[in-house]
């Protein structure tokens, strides 16, 4: 199974990278890697929100919080790590405001 995934790991990379090689890709495709990380970076974030191991599973109003101002930030500002911040900010600033 090990030698299986690996290979298809190895074929999908290599389908896009060493078939390709040097040449230009069409301003389609790069339009659209562009919005690879904002697709990836949800999908992998969202479990931790909304079913923290650390509470058992169960939603934390804390998380949800950072999240939302995550979200908010980044909207307003357009910056990444002006919305990090902010995430952060409330994360950890949240629990000392309410005890």
């Amino acid at each position: 199974m090990i030698v299986a995934l690996g290979a298809a790991t190895f074929g999908l990379r290599f389908s896009f990278l060493g078939v390709i090689g040097a040449r230009p890709l069409p301003p389609m495709v790069l339009r659209l890697l562009r919005y690879t990380p904002m697709a990836v970076i949800p999908g992998l974030v969202a479990p931790a929100v909304l079913w923290p191991a650390a509470t058992g599973g169960e939603p934390d109003p804390v998380r949800l919080a950072a999240a939302v101002m995550t979200v908010m930030a980044g909207v307003i500002t357009r910056n990444t790590l002006a919305s990090i911040g902010a995430g952060v900010a409330v994360l950890f600033g949240l629990p000392l405001l309410l005890g």
